[in-house]
């Protein structure tokens, strides 16, 4: 077993955002790291995007000039994936395709000696399915970091059923090593932010198709009484609607159509008209240089953000129930990760204690009375615990 201490070096492949990201993660923690893609280009644009970003971090007085230098020493770029065969730990950072995933996995397999470690950032794809083009899946696990990764604490470990116990430990007290917060999730669909978040696109979707308010009032609703960094069609269009959309359409499909996570017409139009958001100028919003989304000319309307507001925040701990119940993560992962991977405000679990599982159940049960949808069915685990007057942290212990 590979002692992980900062004499390994860590291969990344794939040069885009997520790769170069991680890569500056690990070169800041003192491993050798070498960038594979096969496009040249790319390859050039994430070395001027890494000297930029350290340039930035000097200037700002964040690391010293040296350290700056030493962070960039560590990090090579290569157009030969033959350059990683030396590699302790590979972490994949490609399209989100399954098939291209478990060619390349197999073709690593090949490359590296039996000891490497072959990690996925895929942030929803199957790591059993990926491990199964590999001749020992022990080694394979999910590692899915947050973009962008050197700011986002998070990183969702993701063993499948073959990986080896004592890879996810070492692999664990990695991400603890390089200051993040790691969490063990179940090799579900989305895992455990990409699953539990859905309803923060959904539902606000679905009261706007529903005519109840528009995209502004939704937003500010969620931040003026949720305390929500970004309202969920901000932060939709600084995703991305075609990112958003298809990760909403792939958990759906994953989980046999369930209509929890049934995607919105009104994405998918906005998606076909180009408007991904931020990257694009124009999303649900429109967007200059200079312009940010702001809300100050909309006045309170109690009555209707209260409600705007106690209907998704209900139908999030709904899902965050149901994924404590099935085993997918604990309740303190859950929490951590909610908070860690897209900075609510608080653990959804934590915030059902304080809303109470009597409330957060009675606004449930009205949603299915009045639409009569299996999208509103209550987590039968928020049923049993409302019945019984019982609290998730029954200590009060804090996340």
């Amino acid at each position: 077993m590979i002692n992980f201490n900062k004499h390994v070096a860590i291969g990344i492949i794939g040069a885009g955002t997520m790769g170069t990201g991680i890569a500056q993660v690990a070169a800041t923690f003192g491993h050798k790291v070498v960038i594979f893609d096969q496009q040249k280009e790319q390859l050039n644009h994430s070395h001027d995007n890494l000297t930029r970003i350290i340039s930035r971090l000097v200037e700002k007085h964040k690391i010293e000039q040296s350290d700056g230098e030493d962070i960039l020493s560590r990090i090579s770029f290569t157009n030969s994936i033959n350059e990683l065969s030396s590699m302790g730990l590979i972490i994949e950072a490609i399209v989100e395709d399954l098939e291209v995933k478990k060619e390349l996995f197999s073709q690593l397999e090949d490359l590296v000696n039996e000891n490497c470690f072959l990690a996925t950032n895929t942030s929803s794809l199957s790591i059993s399915s990926i491990a199964s083009a590999c001749k020992i899946p022990q080694r394979v696990i999910g590692l899915h970091f947050f973009n962008p990764p050197p700011l986002m604490p998070l990183v969702e470990i993701v063993p499948s059923i073959l990986t080896s116990n004592s890879v996810k430990e070492v692999l664990f007290n990695l991400m603890k090593e390089w200051g993040k917060v790691p969490v063990i999730a179940k090799d579900t669909p989305g895992f455990i932010v990409n699953k539990v978040a859905r309803p923060f696109y959904g539902e606000a979707l679905r009261i706007y198709e529903e005519g109840i308010a528009d995209i502004p009032r939704i937003d500010y609703a969620m931040k003026r009484i949720g305390k929500f960094r970004m309202g969920p069609f901000e932060l939709m269009d600084l995703i991305g609607n075609d990112v958003n959309y298809k990760v909403t359409e792939t958990v759906f499909r994953e989980f046999y159509y369930d209509q929890r996570y049934k995607p919105s017409i009104t994405q998918k139009r906005y998606v076909e008209a180009g408007l991904f958001g931020r990257k694009t100028g124009k999303g649900f919003y429109e967007y200059t240089e200079l312009q940010n989304v702001k809300h100050d000319d909309i006045e309170p309307d109690s009555k209707l953000d209260s409600m705007i507001f106690e209907r998704i925040i209900v139908m999030l701990i709904n899902e965050a129930a149901d994924t404590l119940m099935y085993n997918i993560a604990s309740k303190e992962d859950i929490d951590l990760a909610m908070l860690n991977g897209v900075n609510y405000p608080k653990g959804l679990l934590k915030w059902a204690d304080e809303l109470g599982l009597d409330f957060v159940a009675s606004r449930l049960a009205d949603l299915y009375d009045k639409y009569l949808e299996d999208r509103y069915r209550t987590s039968p685990i928020i049923a049993k615990m409302a019945k019984s007057n019982e609290k998730f942290y029954p200590h009060a212990k804090d996340i």
